[in-house]
């Protein structure tokens, strides 16, 4: 380990290396090893332009996580956000900017999150509500798994990501926020080129909060039972806004994570060949540890000069914790006392995680259910990912794949699929549809 770092010194005093490099984006654990030999338990880094506090060690990083009196969530305690200092076109800036619960503190977090949380309840246990959930959910699937491989006779090749992986979850999300078939589609598609953070990006942001508020001024004249309808049930005086950004955060966080741990998985089966024997419960957390899609998590702000691994971080200065880092320091464990963090932890921990959890292992069993036989198209180690500050996923997932040689599953086990999409598909379909070669 190299010398030292101040015990009380601001970022922006410090020497901080670039963080998402090249070397980051092939090889993160060493990186990340590589940090933590040269400065311990938390290390200065450069964040796309912006120095921040990167937490590598999983004591340290349960400690921010669960603190809310030191580490705060709005970007007001950002020093250098209130003093001008991060520039408009910073990368992430739109997400700070956003409004979102994930940047709220205290009891305005508190009751934000009572009310996403009763929103989401109905879908996350065993009940009725949660019991036609997973049939739908199961439904989906196959009818991704029918669409991407029709015209094939029953072998081929396919892109377990784009065309099943990235698309499953969005589809639920379209169903749990109760929007009609030709409006969703379209969503799907805006929250798709939100997540690719490609040039239509910035319109497809525009397009889908604008939509979103108009669903909630739909859902107040017209409830129904969905999400947004709860929302408004649970906090009917919160504005139109503010209901909108709760819907886009449960929409894209549903769409980006559980579909970079579906895909995830889904390669830890494969590259193992464990997929017919695995729990998909048990695959689920073996990939969270050793894979999260969430690599590091969004930045916290010192309320005060604060100690933490062996320094003082000064008031007004951000934090990222890093679970990718935190599951391979030698103090984490899995136990109850030191999870997983694949999910966060504390008061801002992900309130899907049973819904999430839910959607990737229908998504495997249906794998496992429909194919016969199913094989990675390249090597693990040169499977292509996309990496980004915060979630880290696949770009495609290639399998050969032969559906003639699984036995019919058992009558009673059998989910009839969806109907077919129309002959004039839409956007998403037709994407699918390309993603396959166009059959």
């Amino acid at each position: 380990m190299s010398s030292p770092l101040p015990t009380a010194a601001r970022l922006a005093d410090l020497p901080a290396e670039p963080l998402i490099t090249h070397e980051y984006e092939r090889n993160r654990p060493a990186v990340l090893a590589a940090l933590r030999e040269r400065h311990g338990a938390v290390a200065p880094v450069d964040l796309l332009g912006q120095p921040v506090w990167l937490v590598l060690d999983h004591t340290e990083a349960l400690r921010v996580l669960t603190d809310e009196a030191h580490w705060k969530k709005a970007p007001a305690h950002w020093r250098a956000y209130r003093e001008g200092a991060v520039p408009r076109d910073w990368p992430l800036r739109f997400v700070v900017d956003s409004e979102m619960v994930t940047f709220f503190d205290d009891e305005r977090h508190a009751a934000a999150r009572a009310a996403i949380d009763a929103a989401i309840a109905p879908y996350q246990g065993d009940g009725a509500e949660a019991g036609r959930l997973r049939e739908l959910i199961t439904a989906h699937a196959d009818q991704l798994i029918s669409f991407l491989s029709a015209g094939g006779g029953g072998q081929g090749m396919a892109d377990l990501c784009g065309q099943y992986a990235r698309p499953l979850p969005l589809m639920v999300a379209n169903h749990l926020l109760g929007l009609p078939d030709a409006e969703g589609d379209d969503v799907l598609m805006d929250v798709w080129r939100v997540l690719d953070a490609g040039p239509e990006a910035p319109m497809a942001v525009h397009r889908l909060l604008g939509g979103l508020r108009e669903l909630v001024e739909e859902k107040r004249r017209h409830p129904g039972a969905d999400i947004p309808s709860r929302l408004l049930a649970h906090a009917p005086d919160a504005s139109t806004d503010e209901h909108a950004l709760h819907l886009n955060m449960i929409l894209v966080t549903t769409a980006e994570s559980t579909g970079a741990l579906l895909a995830a998985s889904l390669v830890h089966a494969l590259a193992t060949g464990t997929l017919d024997e695995a729990d998909p419960r048990e695959l689920i957390e073996r990939t969270a540890v050793a894979n999260p899609p969430m690599q590091n998590l969004s930045l916290r702000f010192a309320a005060a000069d604060t100690p933490l691994g062996g320094v003082t971080v000064a008031a007004g200065d951000p934090v990222m914790v890093s679970p990718a880092a935190a599951h391979a320091c030698p103090h984490f464990t899995g136990s109850d006392d030191a999870p997983h963090l694949a999910f966060g932890a504390g008061p801002h921990a992900c309130p899907a995680r049973p819904l999430a959890e839910t959607i990737v292992a229908i998504g495997i069993e249906r794998v496992r259910a429909r194919f016969g036989e199913l094989r990675l198209a390249l090597p693990p180690d040169q499977l292509p990912w996309r990496v980004t500050p915060l979630v880290t996923g696949l770009r495609s997932l290639p399998v050969r794949y032969d559906l003639t040689r699984r036995p019919a599953p058992e009558p009673a086990a059998a989910v009839e699929p969806l109907p077919a999409p129309p002959v004039r598909r839409s956007a998403f379909w037709r994407l699918l549809a390309t993603l396959r070669g166009g059959r």
